[in-house]
């Protein structure tokens, strides 16, 4: 199931209708989430997230008394492969918390502010590093070619070791089973930076999305200024992808 968690009905539309194409492209069942506080509210919005669809796009909704604490439990319980997250553009503050929600989520989630328009995966960016769980995002990017004939941009790191490029010759490596068109431009910044000059670079090299691998543990500067993630969302003008470093994460394209 491609899921939405939406938090404001009034601006979901495109977000609705970027999710309704990719669930489309993928085969994959279609749902709306959302959260209320009282058991006496669900009716109400299942009424409202109802009025959202049409004829072409029909979806499953999923209401729960609940908040944004039990996004990992319920993504399990549907079986989601994918998850979209709205950021309406009066909570943009709430990105961290929406972070710190999604830690131990098992499966891809997109943050899509109000402000973006529909999804464009034509090209889909792909900064690479030296960590090991880089490796990770190769299989989204690969699920975006093979179902959305997505062009990836691959942008490697500029770095005085080999790490970055070796992990940059194995995504390569199942690019070309699949005859993906893909490209390779090298960084001026080095792993711990790429994904930031990922952003800058974004719009130069008509991306419509940027796959990025979520931070491993929070040191203190992740926990006083935010993680690495949290800039990257918050600085981008298009969609993040965002990839949990866990060895069991599940396949987009099983």
């Amino acid at each position: 199931m491609v899921l939405i968690q939406i938090q404001q009905i009034s601006t979901a539309k495109t977000l609705l209708i970027s999710a309704s194409k990719l669930a489309t492209q993928l085969g994959k069942e279609f749902g709306l989430l959302s959260f209320v506080a009282t058991d006496e509210l669900i009716s109400e919005r299942e009424n409202q997230l109802n009025g959202l669809l049409n004829e072409t796009i029909q979806a499953k909704i999923i209401v729960r008394n609940s908040n944004e604490s039990a996004l990992t439990e319920i993504c399990e319980e549907l079986e989601a492969s994918f998850l979209f997250i709205q950021l309406p553009n009066n909570q943009l503050r709430s990105i961290r918390s929406q972070l710190k929600f999604c830690r131990d989520l098992r499966i891809p989630y997109l943050f899509f502010k109000d402000s973006f328009g529909e999804l464009d995966l034509k090209r889909v960016l792909l900064p690479i590093g030296f960590l090991e769980e880089e490796l990770e995002k190769a299989q989204f990017a690969a699920a975006f070619g093979r179902f959305c004939n997505s062009e990836i941009k691959m942008l490697l790191a500029n770095d005085y070791g080999s790490k970055a490029a070796a992990n940059a010759e194995k995504m390569k490596s199942l690019f070309d089973k699949f005859d993906f068109k893909y490209s390779l431009d090298k960084a001026t910044k080095d792993s711990f930076k790429v994904e930031q000059e990922s952003v800058q670079l974004a719009e130069n090299m008509n991306a419509g999305i940027i796959i990025v691998s979520a931070s491993r543990d929070y040191g203190l500067d992740d926990i006083i200024f935010g993680p690495k993630e949290y800039h990257v969302v918050n600085k981008s003008t298009i969609p993040v992808l965002l990839v949990n470093p866990r060895g069991d994460l599940y396949a987009l394209c099983d």
